[in-house]
């Protein structure tokens, strides 16, 4: 199939986002009509067995569930919040609350106690899916969550729940019809509602329509090297509850018809992620910078394991870097699209090998459709390598509605009709837009601004760091030194000597202003649940 024209594709782009439009009609029940025992999602079991679900299971299901919720006083714009792990029970939760109009409010497994009593009570939850696990994290905060009426368990109540009057899932779908009709919702009705991860203050809810799907597709057809296409599989072993696990990954590929990979886990294992992409022929794999740089540590990986079927590699999330970018190309054979996006506003930059956009140390260009730039704080547009602001114009169909019970913060949000990112970025003479870090993340030292990415991808390079972070530490001469936090690799044992190794690797290799003048060596670094370093957690440890 030849190459499409990327300057042809962007020239002849028009967006055609329909008055009414539903996510769960669009990515189940259009494919159950068309063809019914197309595979939809591929359940791998801990054992290595694999379920295949229907997109007629799914629509059966799903439409059980709705009548269920119904039945129980969920309605039109009520919260409901699906806490479990990568499963079929997510995909015909999120379209049962689709069909019934009412608002998905994704949690990740990984949440304690204080963040799901956060979430579940800011959003006003009024109804809950969860598994066995996550009921015995909620069933303490009963008296805090009002709101909260209708308790769902895929595996009834254990693990110290008890008391708790929750509805066992498999009764409850086997008593319900499975017969529903979709409400008939707008385009701007709201859908989906994703929390902010927190790495600046409280995490916010940014509120989306059902229109978020259309405005993901131009991006996730670039990243994914336009799928569909024969033999297509996709698998991300990013949570589903997070933006880029549903909306890069999971929604766009149900909207294709392409089956999904589902695999719960307890953490991400490097073999284990090759030998699944092996077993199940993956063709498209979404798979965040974090991950892909434990993935590093594997040797050999394609002689080890037969990834033929690997077309795509995607990701998105925090800065990849040039050390990730090269690594997949000399192990995999693969360029790594690159995106960039928020949870507020998502997939907006994307690099497409299949386009010749690909740059190391780049996160793409704009995607047909958005209108993006790197904005100085007066507004206007920064100039050729300037640093600013990234920003997204609007209005824009993947663009949030409003922030849930924070108009100011909504306000806040916007300069004109920019809505501003919070990161800084600069867009180089070929029009490639290069993240530079988080506004709280760029580190002031003797009169110059650094970002830190570029360092946390220089150390990468050093044969004994597995992972690392870069934090600006507060000095009376140069307002801030950089100080870095290091993983290192299995059988390179911290020491003196090798942290002044590492700093002179760095300092010859940037600049005398850029390497780190302390180095701290860590068992692991803090991590929101999308995998991004918390690096205000370093700065205050620093």
């Amino acid at each position: 199939m030849p190459a499409p024209d990327a300057a042809g594709l962007a020239a002849g782009f028009r967006w055609a986002i329909p008055e009414r439009f539903n996510i769960a009609v669009d990515v189940c029940d259009r494919w159950a009509a068309i063809d019914p025992d197309r595979p939809a999602i591929l359940d791998v079991a801990g054992d290595g067995r694999v379920e295949t679900w229907s997109y007629a299971a799914l629509r059966a299901a799903s439409n059980r569930l709705a009548n269920a919720l119904r039945a129980h006083g969920i309605g039109t714009g009520d919260r409901v919040a699906v806490l479990l792990p990568q499963s079929p029970a997510v995909v015909v939760a999120h379209l049962a609350i689709y069909k019934l109009g009412a608002v998905a409010l994704p949690l990740a497994v990984v949440f304690g106690p204080e963040g799901l009593r956060h979430r579940l009570g800011d959003a006003g939850a009024k109804g809950l899916v969860t598994h066995a696990a996550g009921l015995a994290k909620v069933a303490p905060l009963r008296d805090d969550l009002p709101d909260l009426s209708v308790v769902i368990s895929t595996e009834g109540n254990r693990e110290g729940a008890e008391g708790w009057p929750a509805l066992h899932w498999g009764p409850l779908l086997e008593r319900a019809s499975d017969a529903f009709a979709p409400v008939d919702t707008l385009a701007d009705d709201p859908a989906l509602m994703i929390y902010t991860s927190g790495t600046t203050g409280a995490p916010k809810g940014a509120l989306h329509g059902h229109r978020v799907l259309l405005g993901h597709l131009p991006g996730f057809d670039r990243m994914h090297e336009f799928m569909p296409r024969p033999g297509d599989r996709m698998w991300t072993p990013a949570d589903w509850a997070w933006a880029g696990g549903l909306l890069n990954a999971l929604l766009p590929s149900l909207h294709h018809g392409v089956a999904v990979v589902a695999r719960k886990a307890e953490k991400f294992e490097p073999e284990e992620a090759f030998r699944l992409m092996a077993a199940l022929r993956v063709a498209n794999a979404f798979v965040p910078p974090t991950a892909l740089r434990m993935l590093r540590t594997v040797e050999n990986p394609r002689g080890r394991h037969d990834l033929s079927a690997l077309r795509g590699l995607a990701s998105a999330g925090e800065m990849l870097g040039a050390e990730t970018f090269d690594w997949a190309r000399e192990a995999l054979g693969l360029t790594v699209n690159e995106a960039y996006g928020q949870t507020e506003c998502n997939l907006v930059l994307a690099s497409c090998a299949a386009l010749g956009i690909a740059r190391a140390g780049s996160t793409g260009k704009p995607v047909p459709g958005h209108r993006v730039a790197v904005i100085r704080p007066d507004g206007s547009e920064a100039g050729t390598d300037e640093i600013g602001q990234i920003a997204v114009a609007r209005p824009d169909p993947v663009m949030f509605l409003r922030y849930w019970n924070d108009p100011a913060a909504t306000e806040r949000k916007f300069l004109g009709d920019w809505m501003t990112t919070g990161d800084q970025g600069r867009v180089d003479a070929d029009g490639y837009v290069h993240f530079v870090g988080r506004d709280d993340d760029v580190i002031t030292s003797s009169g110059y601004r650094i970002g830190p990415g570029e360092i946390e991808d220089c150390l990468l390079r050093h044969p004994a760091v597995a992972l690392a972070a870069a934090v600006g530490k507060p000095d009376p001469v140069r307002t801030e030194i950089v100080k870095a936090f290091v993983v290192l690799r299995p059988g390179f044992p911290p020491s003196p000597r090798l942290a002044e190794e590492i700093q002179g690797f760095v300092r010859t290799r940037l600049s005398a202003h850029e390497y780190p003048r302390e180095i701290a060596f860590r068992a692991g670094l803090p991590l929101t649940t999308t995998g991004k370093i918390i690096r205000r957690v370093l700065r205050d440890e620093a």
